[in-house]
């Protein structure tokens, strides 16, 4: 492992960065990480983009949560990458670019690699989230993601990284607290070793936010069907996610917050076809102590003038699925 080297490859309009077993693209164009495969397996369907909605919950109806930080909603779906920042063994270098990239000759080595995208939301005023992924040898990527906060904005629901994959997931595994945790609905979990079947979604009869998961030291993804129609038998692999230095949420679900926040019933969700993997630095707490009008406990608020960081690692299973 000591002599093993990152192949880097300065694309025109992407970075690539290859080692044994593993091949990452970051784009330019669409500012973010584009592809992430591992064992040649894809796991993005989409470029990953800071998360700043979740799908409201009866007791966020109940308290006028949605009017009061509905511009959140447009945040998570139409923020825009504004800067991207490329370093090479702890130096930053010109964006590689065209004609830039022209420099680099063939297939490059380097120890690590990092990317930083900053994106600015579509909130008044316009605040700036920065996602940072650090590629190491042993193809672990380190995500730091930072929210900047600024004064006059209202209140988060939530606050993290969603990764869109390909196929719908077989299930999870994670070590945290057992069922569905809310910051304010905790006291229930155990901790330990949990293995769930499926995508479960709560069956309300409104679809609303479900499966938080908190305090957790590390996920495991597993999927047994990919989109490349070359790989006839592509069995059952996965991919972990891993705390760095403290412990986070997440949620797995087989939808995204809009398509949730679309249905007002079961029957208008649509096929199950994709996981939506949303790893939170922060969340904020579901109420329940009156649904039709009083607020969550103020500790359990996400203040939007406040800055945000959380990190989180990803890499390939620590062993045979």
């Amino acid at each position: 492992m000591e002599n093993m080297k990152l192949k880097v490859v300065y694309g025109d309009v992407v970075l690539g960065v290859h080692g044994e077993g593993f091949d990452y693209l970051f784009s330019y164009q669409t500012g973010g990480m584009e592809s992430l495969v591992l064992d040649g397996k894809e796991w993005l369907y989409r470029t990953p983009k800071p998360a700043f909605w979740r799908a409201v919950t009866d007791n966020d109806r109940g308290n006028g949560f949605p009017a009061r930080s509905g511009m959140w909603f447009a945040a998570d779906m139409f923020s825009f990458c504004r800067e991207i920042e490329v370093s090479v063994d702890g130096t930053v270098i010109p964006l590689p670019t065209a004609p830039e990239n022209n420099r680099f000759g063939g297939t490059k080595e380097a120890d690590r690699v990092k990317i930083r995208f900053v994106y600015q939301t579509v909130t008044v005023p316009a605040a700036d989230v920065e996602a940072a992924y650090e590629v190491t040898a042993d193809g672990k990527i380190r995500v730091d993601v930072c929210y900047h906060g600024r004064k006059g904005l209202p209140e988060l629901p939530v606050f993290g990284l969603r990764l869109v994959m390909p196929t719908k997931a077989l299930g999870f595994r994670y070590q945290g607290l057992s069922g569905e945790t809310y910051p304010d609905r905790m006291a229930g979990g155990i901790p330990g070793v949990y293995e769930i079947e499926g995508l479960p979604m709560t069956k309300y009869l409104v679809p609303q936010d479900c499966g938080m998961h908190m305090e957790t030291d590390w996920l495991e993804i597993y999927r047994d069907s990919v989109l490349n129609r070359a790989d006839k038998e592509p069995g059952r692999f996965g991919i972990r996610i891993g705390s760095v230095d403290k412990k986070f949420a997440f949620s797995c679900l087989p939808y995204t917050p809009q398509e949730i926040e679309s249905a007002t019933h079961q029957e208008e969700l649509p096929p199950e076809r994709r996981t939506v993997l949303t790893v939170c630095g922060a969340v904020r707490g579901v109420g329940g102590i009156d649904s039709w009008g009083a607020d969550v406990e103020p500790e359990y608020h996400i203040d939007a003038e406040q800055e945000l960081a959380f990190s989180f690692r990803i890499g390939p299973l620590p062993h045979n699925v």
